[in-house]
């Protein structure tokens, strides 16, 4: 998040630091300056106009309110307000009308949903999009720092002993290994992450558009893939697609299949945009598509995303400008 706030040279007057209290009096660096931490509590919100919250939903449920009440405005990266009614979920390439109406708190959405709807809104825009199917590839840092330690380690060990014990982190070995299984099992035996996909796109995109989704965790360290298949009103050819994806705000199109060009979470380390390639004709119905989608899940997927809303939140005059 801070570096992000850095490289984009956001308009920051003064930082403030903020974490639980026994990490109090330590420091962290931003633009070259030392700031120290203090404990995230009410009264330390005071004078803040904008608050970036990436501190999980127990925390964001208990301090969001508290910051708000402090004058700030809170951009959350949990899950906890994402299918509030009363609070905006947006990603700003597909949404930004939506923090007109927002009374302090704006949600993040999940990793997974904003690489989709980034990708979906230019062609929901020119076809409306009726139907979604999306399998996901999701990196191991999509579960925190844990995660890509958990690839790190198994993987060692594997290639060293020829076994892994049971995961410290995942269900399963994630080393050498896929497992279709993010977060918990819900109703119909969907998880809760492919719900989020579910939910999260509807309320983003305005509109009744079916989504279907299976989630799986890869041994990645970081970016998430998306296989998606999308049905639309009208037919809309891979040419007319790409077109419209080249245009989009924050879109790379990498599509050459003569010269084997496609997305990979290779390419996406230190890329902020969202990559789409793959673009072709689903033969099996009238209107379909299939795309495959590249993001950083740590970049676009959560702080980029954050401090885009809350340069729209300074474009659009809706928080004080320091």
């Amino acid at each position: 998040m801070l570096r992000t706030l850095e490289r984009r040279k956001f308009p920051v007057g003064v930082l403030r630091a903020l974490d639980i209290a026994e990490a109090e009096g330590e420091t962290v660096e931003f633009a070259g300056k030392r700031y120290e931490v203090l404990e995230a509590k009410e009264e330390n919100f005071a004078g803040v106009d904008i608050a970036l919250f990436s501190a999980g939903g127990d925390a964001s449920v208990e301090l969001g309110p508290a910051a708000v009440r402090q004058g700030a405005v809170v951009v959350d990266n949990s899950s906890a307000f994402r299918m509030d009614a009363d609070i905006p979920l947006v990603v700003p390439e597909v949404n930004t009308d939506d923090l007109k109406w927002h009374t302090g708190i704006i949600a993040n959405p999940n990793c997974s949903t904003i690489q989709m709807v980034v990708a979906l809104k230019p062609l929901d825009d020119a076809a409306r999009i009726r139907r979604v199917v999306v399998s996901t590839y999701q990196a191991t840092s999509g579960s925190g720092a844990k995660g890509n330690a958990a690839l790190t380690e198994e993987s060692k060990t594997y290639l060293e002993t020829g076994e892994v014990q049971q995961s410290k982190s995942f269900t399963y070995q994630i080393a050498f290994n896929c497992i279709p299984h993010i977060d918990v099992f819900q109703e119909h035996d969907y998880t809760k992450e492919e719900y989020k996909m579910v939910n999260e796109t509807k309320k983003i995109m305005h509109d009744g558009i079916k989504v279907t989704a299976t989630c799986v965790r890869v041994p990645v360290w970081y970016g998430h893939c998306e296989s998606i298949n999308i049905e639309t009103e009208r037919k809309l050819s891979p040419a007319e697609a790409k077109k419209l994806l080249s245009k989009a705000p924050n879109v790379s199109v990498i599509d050459d299949p003569e010269k084997n060009e496609y997305p990979m979470p290779l390419f996406c380390n230190d890329r902020d945009e969202t990559m789409v390639g793959r673009i072709r004709e689903d033969l099996t119905i009238d209107n379909g598509l299939n795309l495959w989608v590249v993001s950083n899940n740590v970049r676009k997927g959560a702080a980029l995303n954050a401090v885009q809303i809350a340069e729209a939140l300074v474009k659009m005059d809706l928080v004080r400008v320091p």
